[in-house]
């Protein structure tokens, strides 16, 4: 379709004031020319009924894994789109761990070029250290004058606390956080899952809660004295969401983000799906205690964002033995459907609250500017609706890869298209 786009009978919801109201909504060469009860035009201007669905500012999640450069087997720049926009996502942050990895300038600036001719605004993250190695700063001001958002070794914690000291010393002058895998991996050399009972019952090598734990410790203690902004990427245990509060409560520059997955599996999903390696990510899927206590965070605040850690594999990476496995799942696709059905029906959070973690809280965590659905404005927007119930198939995954242990379970709630650098996507047609 053209930039020209007239929707009609939709309601419009603004995460920010929590305000509803029905509307047409005009957008002329990709910006928000009308909002109105009723809308005229001549003809030309195609049309979409919404009837029954919302419009909120387009989603973003802001830690995927699109995998290119270097592994494009698994996934790519334009197929990780596709995947975004199934899932009702305009704007994405990915990760690093790239082969190279996004640690020079050139890097973030091939990202941003693959991405133009995507629907997808992709912000790359960049590298803490060259090479992701921990040793040796990256060249983090030239790196954002690039493009780049914020910085991580996501994958490869940053285990030295001195250059991590430094790390937010530099990003505070930058105003740019930074992104760090919460694990101490002296406390985990060989797990596989989350250890506890069912580990010791299943006989496979567990990661320590504890191991998470102590590094968000010492990250808010850094921070606290630096007065850097650290973030703390895909929070999964009861331990961490505490010390994340306490820290928010004495005021250091904190931010946390959850995956869906670490809200609705435990690790008992590794028992009863006889060692699928669909179950195997990085966090492991915890205890029950600790997805109560990361729904607890989501509710009141202490967990900021929610995010999917998108993480595609080859089909024949994954159909190993589970130690054999890497770590990682899709999320992009089923991100709304598992949120609406854990969050808002239980009465945990209330639709809106969920959007607000899909579309301003991310973006403010990284300083980005929030879409804001008004006259004049650049249309970016997410059509949707929080009651459709539907069953996820394979067919549904638009991603690269094929790694999602929720093929064959209910969703509730369901993204129907997305406006984005002025086109209209519409995924369910």
């Amino acid at each position: 379709m053209p930039d020209d786009l007239l929707i009609r009978h939709g309601t419009i919801l603004n995460p920010e004031t929590r305000d509803t109201r029905e509307a047409d909504l005009l957008i002329r060469d990709g910006r928000i020319a009308q909002v109105a009860p009723e809308i005229d035009v001549d003809g030309g201007v195609p049309e979409v009924d919404v009837s029954g669905k919302m419009i909120s500012p387009g989603w973003m999640d802001m830690h995927v894994h699109f995998r290119e450069p270097g592994y494009e087997h698994k996934e790519t720049i334009a197929t990780g789109a596709r995947a975004a926009v199934a899932g009702g996502f305009t704007s994405v942050a990915c990760m690093p761990n790239t082969n190279p990895p996004i640690h020079t300038r050139d890097v973030v600036e091939f990202i941003l070029e693959r991405a133009e001719e995507t629907p997808v605004h992709v912000h790359p993250i960049a590298t803490v250290s060259k090479e992701r190695e921990g040793v040796e700063l990256a060249e983090m001001a030239d790196l954002q004058e690039g493009g780049a958002v914020a910085f991580s070794d996501d994958g490869s914690p940053v285990q030295h606390a001195g250059l991590m000291r430094r790390a937010l010393e530099y990003s505070s002058m930058l105003d740019a956080p930074i992104i760090n895998h919460m694990e101490d991996l002296t406390l985990n050399p060989h797990g596989h899952m989350h250890e506890g009972d069912v580990s010791a019952r299943l006989g496979v090598g567990g990661i320590p809660a504890l191991s998470e734990d102590v590094m968000i410790a010492r990250d808010v203690e850094i921070a606290a004295v630096t007065g850097g902004h650290v973030h703390v990427a895909h929070i999964s245990t009861a331990r961490g969401v505490a010390l994340v509060r306490e820290a928010k409560a004495r005021g250091v520059n904190v931010t946390a983000e959850v995956c869906p997955h670490h809200f609705t599996m435990t690790d008992e999903a590794v028992e009863t799906t006889g060692f699928s390696t669909h179950t195997k990510m990085h966090p492991p899927l915890r205890s029950a205690a600790d997805v109560e206590a990361v729904i607890e965070g989501l509710i009141d605040g202490t967990i900021d964002a929610i995010c999917t850690d998108h993480a595609p594999h080859a089909p024949h990476e994954k159909d190993v033995e589970f130690n054999a496995a890497p770590f990682g799942i899709l999320g992009l696709e089923t991100a709304w459907g598992l949120s609406v059905r854990e969050l808002v029906e239980p009465g945990h959070l209330s639709v809106d609250e969920v959007v607000r973690k899909l579309t301003v809280a991310p973006r403010r965590i990284l300083n980005l500017p929030v879409p804001a659905i008004q006259e004049g404005a650049v249309a970016e927007l997410t059509v949707f609706d929080a009651t459709t119930r539907w069953t996820f198939e394979a067919s549904d995954i638009r991603s690269k890869s094929r790694n999602t242990p929720f093929v064959g379970e209910e969703m509730v709630g369901r993204a129907h298209g997305v406006y984005s650098k002025g086109q209209w996507v519409d995924h369910t047609a």
